[in-house]
């Protein structure tokens, strides 16, 4: 089967996870019975999920965890008594290390939450290059894979995407306030795709709405027809779904979501 795709079009997929693709020229990537051609702005084309348990597109689900709930103590990595929130990992030998620990430095080194290699720690995130790029919502325990399927999910923005997933952020666009910020343009999605719209009832944080997040979707993020499905106002020009990295409100979020204090 093969599938033409342009900048930030929605793409329907058999039996695979989200994908996330960037590339800069036109390139030709290969995932399963998907063929994706773009070219790339310093955007990302959406997630992909059909047959997983995914929500929002690259959020895996360990069960009974829900979104709207993920901002208690038992989302949360756990603080050490130096302050600092440890997050262990381990990443897969089959890939470059250098575009995920650049995601990790773009975060640590604004915030308490510090990426650290394993030693013997129980909990921690297994970094591998599985079918496209994904990860579980918040700390679950034990090995939490995440996945950053090389080479089209290799890229630090991507990388810091899928690690504030796993710190326990869903995407901007799903926050409770999110119609006085973004409309959303239900009859360009793809039907089957309509879900990953949902908003839930979040307490946001007390943080603006931030459409320069990492977190955000792209404007045609699961189109239809190659037209927008969200268009920011008041102003329907402002820029959405970046991946180049953590924005000033993204790390402000995980300040206080961990309570960094100083930073």
């Amino acid at each position: 089967v093969t599938l033409t795709l342009h900048l930030q079009t929605g793409v329907k997929m058999g039996g695979s996870l989200s994908i996330y693709i960037l590339a800069p020229r036109i390139q030709t990537y290969f995932f399963r019975e998907l063929l994706l051609e773009h070219e790339t702005c310093g955007y990302l084309p959406p997630p992909v999920s059909r047959g997983f348990p995914l929500r929002e597109g690259d959020i895996l689900s360990s069960g009974s965890r829900s979104a709207i709930t993920c901002l208690v103590d038992s989302c949360r990595w756990p603080r050490s008594v130096d302050g600092f929130v440890y997050v262990p990992y381990i990443i897969s030998p089959l890939y470059g290390e250098i575009a995920i620990e650049t995601g990790m430095l773009d975060i640590s080194s604004a915030t308490c939450v510090k990426f650290v290699p394993r030693t013997h720690e129980a909990n921690f995130l297994n970094i591998q290059s599985r079918t496209g790029c994904w990860s579980y919502l918040g700390m679950i325990g034990g090995s939490q894979t995440m996945s950053l399927q090389s080479p089209g999910c290799m890229w630090s923005g991507v990388a810091a995407h899928e690690l504030m997933h796993a710190l326990g952020f869903v995407h901007e666009q799903s926050r409770s306030d999110r119609d006085h910020h973004v409309s959303i343009l239900w009859e360009n999605i793809i039907e089957d795709q309509r879900h990953n719209f949902r908003k839930y009832e979040t307490n946001n944080l007390n943080t603006a709405y931030d459409y320069s997040s990492v977190m955000h979707y792209g404007r045609y993020t699961f189109s239809e027809d190659g037209r927008p499905t969200i268009i920011p106002k008041p102003d329907p020009y402002i820029s959405i779904g970046q991946r180049d990295g953590p924005s000033l409100t993204d790390i402000h979020k995980i300040n206080i979501l961990y309570n960094c204090g100083r930073y």
